[in-house]
Parts: C-alpha cells; structure tokens; sequence
C-alpha cells in the first residue's frame, strides 16, 4: 500500500502535489510567498477543505520568515476562495498567534510555524479518528458511494469520507467504492480513483448521472461525502452535485453520511442560505481540455458547490463523535468538545 502526503512543509518553503496535473503526472510546487500560495488554491493545484485551510496556514509562516505585513498577507489568503471555513478557521488561528506579538521577527515566525505544523498534525489525527469512529456504520463488504475527491490529496493525509473507506479496507472490510466522476474538473476521476489505485482499494468509477442507477443496479450500502462548510442546522455545501446524490440516496432509502473535521463546522452560519457558493470560470464546463465542446455563445452557469438540506442527511461524522438530528443540538456539543480537547 502506497502513501503520500499532498503538503508538506520544508522550513523554508511550502511543497505540494499540484492536482491538477494527477493522474498524468506526479508534479511538486514549491511555493514561498503567501501569493504563490494563494494562487495555488484559487488555480486548485491544492484543493479540500482541510488542505486549503493547511496550505494558507504555512502561507502565513511564510509571510512572517520574509518580514511581510501580515495583515496584508492574511487578507490575500482570505480572498483565495470563499466557500471552504477552513480557510478562514485555519487563518483566524494563526491571526491570534501574530495579532499584538510582541517579540522579535524570529521569534514570530518560529511561533507561526509551530501554529501551522499543530493545525497539519491535528488533520492528520482527525481524519484518522474520524475513519475509525465511522467504522461501526460500515458493514462489511460495503458498496459505497463516493462524491469528489476527500482523501489525502484533499487534507494533509488519511482524508475525511475516503478516509473511512481506507480505515474500513486497513481493517479488513471488504468494502468497494463506486467514485461519481465529479463534473467539470472529474476530482472523482482523476483523483479519487488515482487514490484508490495506490492505496489498493477495490473501486469503479461511474459518471455522476449513474449513480441513481447504481444504487438500484448495484444495492449501494451507504453514500459518504465531505464538506467544504457545514451550517449550524447542519446544512452541508459540498462539492456541486452532492444535492443530487443525497436525494437519489433518500429515494432508494440508503443513508447518506457526511465526513468532515469540526473546523469545518460553522457555527456563525445559521443555515446553507447563507453559505457563499463560489462560481468559478466558464471554460470549466465549455471545454475538456484545450478542446471546446460547448458551441460559441451558449451560456453557461459553473458553481463549485451545491447545499444539501439537512433534512437529507443521516448523520455527520467528525473527529470527536458523530452527530445526529437534531444537528442544532448536536453540532454546539461537538464543536464545543473539540475545542476543550484543544485546550
């Protein structure tokens, strides 16, 4: 079984697998100023949730060891991208840090440093007890399916959703993973399956329109997916056609888990209405590749990610326990027992 790490961080520079060029090429960026980085996760060479947050943490050491204004270095990180709370959770940690210090350069960038390697390690351990507080919800011989890409390449390793498919495999489940393709950019495609591939695990990639059929064809056991932002009533963005797979799921009476850290709890957002989706750029959807395939002029709507109603969901995995509706209760009570865990 092969691992990787898609961000590791080299004391003077920021490394990470550009996934954009997988499953074709295995390509590493150094980055070393905070704009590299956030082109990086604007351009989705870095992309999940729990690896943004990551990447614009040692963006922040970064700024620190060249002397920049970090006020302004954190502002340009903060733009990179609006939908994922990690961002935000991992760069208010690290402003806490810099805000109002008052020791010498060094010393700052030493601490920052120490702040961004916490936020890496602290994923890492989470989305492996996430994996294994799932473990009791997937039978063996599980047909899962799965949407986007939410493992290592998407965190700083293990993963969220994939990352309970790989703790059930590591623990002797014979499970199987039917990976939605994920249109436009095929995160599914080309970096779920690449996953799977290294580390193994049996798995069948399907184009996102099948998955209803798959479900009935194929007597899917469960369906897990991550979050980009999960509300207080526990409405989840995610990647776009999440929405659909969760009412296909409902339909065919399968439950329907979401996996995420409780960073990725946003507790100030009352309700997916008020999650900004982002939309990114047309040539997305107009072409596959360099070759066009939409007609000139045809309009083209691309938002990244979609909301599913909590209603839909069966439960939300995370680091510290599972929550179940009533997610308004259960939410507080997890985020507020990660927090004294951190404490």
């Amino acid at each position: 079984m092969s691992t990787f790490r898609s961000i590791e961080w080299k004391g003077d520079r920021l490394v990470l697998l550009d996934q954009r060029r997988i499953p074709e090429a295995k390509v590493f960026l150094e980055l070393r100023t905070p704009e590299e980085v956030a082109e990086a996760i604007r351009s989705m060479a870095v992309r999940g949730a729990p690896a943004i947050g990551a990447a614009a943490a040692f963006g922040m050491a970064l700024a620190a060891r060249a002397g920049r204004d970090l006020a302004e270095a954190d502002q340009i990180l903060r733009a990179s991208r609006p939908t994922a709370v990690n961002l935000f959770w991992a760069l208010d940690r690290m402003k806490r840090v810099w805000e109002g210090f008052s020791g010498d350069r060094e010393a700052l960038f030493l601490a920052l440093e120490a702040e961004a390697l916490r936020i890496a390690e602290e994923d890492v351990a989470a989305n492996k007890a996430i994996g294994h507080n799932a473990l009791p919800l997937i039978p063996d011989e599980a047909r899962i399916l799965h949407h986007c890409n939410t493992g290592s390449l998407a965190t700083v390793d293990y993963g969220t959703a994939l990352g309970i498919i790989r703790i059930a495999h590591e623990a002797g489940k014979k499970v199987h993973a039917f990976l939605d393709e994920t249109r436009p950019r095929l995160q599914g495609a080309r970096l779920s399956a690449f996953e799977m591939r290294e580390l193994g695990i049996p798995h069948t990639v399907i184009v996102d329109g099948a998955s209803g059929h798959v479900m009935k064809k194929f007597g899917i056991d469960l369906v897990v997916v991550g979050a980009d932002r999960i509300a207080a009533n526990g409405d989840t963005a995610n990647k776009i056609g999440t929405y659909n797979l969760a009412i296909a799921a409902r339909y065919h009476g399968i439950p329907f888990y979401v996996a995420a850290p409780t960073s990725t709890i946003d507790l100030k957002t009352p309700s997916g209405e008020a999650i900004p989706i982002e939309e990114r750029a047309p040539e997305e959807v107009t072409h596959c590749g360099d070759t066009r395939v939409v007609p000139e002029g045809s309009p083209v709507y691309n938002p990244a990610f979609d909301v599913t109603p909590a209603e839909l969901i069966t439960a939300i995995v995370t680091e510290v326990g599972i929550a179940y509706p009533p997610f308004l209760e259960s939410l507080p009570a997890l985020v507020a027992k990660a927090e004294e865990a951190r404490s």
